[in-house]
């Protein structure tokens, strides 16, 4: 297989937090926040390979800064920062609101795989373009030491 040079693009997801969606504080659940975090990075790992062979590995960590009340709009914006062999990471960072305060971030690493579900080379190969990319590159590769 020939490898396949991309630069990925920052997808968007929106959500409204409903109550169904709060803890027992009324902020938002952080098993909510979860979901809508491993959906998020699955739909830039999606934008670039057959989501039909794209499975969740590992959630690295999603760092919160500050609670979110019912009633508020989230953005996830997330992009496939890393590529291995067979691995993808996607960086996630989830703003609120109008005033786009950041609210969590954090990495996922999610596997190719082939119909039994076994780990299969995939061929891409990201190739960072700004300083931004760089540092999130390099933050993604060590998070394989981890």
């Amino acid at each position: 297989m020939e490898n396949k040079v991309i630069i990925p693009v920052w997808t968007d997801t929106v959500r409204l937090v409903k109550s169904e969606d709060l803890n027992h504080h009324g902020t938002l659940f952080a098993g909510r926040t979860a979901e809508w975090f491993v959906e998020s990075g699955f739909v830039s790992a999606a934008a670039i390979i057959n989501p039909k062979h794209v499975v969740c590995l590992k959630i690295h960590g999603m760092y919160f800064t500050k609670p979110v009340g019912p009633g508020q709009i989230l953005k996830f914006s997330s992009k496939i920062v890393f590529a291995g062999k067979s691995s993808m990471v996607a960086y996630i960072k989830v703003t609120t609101g109008i005033d786009n305060e950041s609210f969590v971030n954090g990495f996922i690493t999610f596997i190719h795989v082939d119909e039994t579900t076994n780990a299969t080379p995939h061929g891409l190969v990201i190739e960072p373009q700004t300083e931004e990319e760089k540092a999130l590159y390099n933050q993604a590769r060590e998070l394989r030491k981890s």
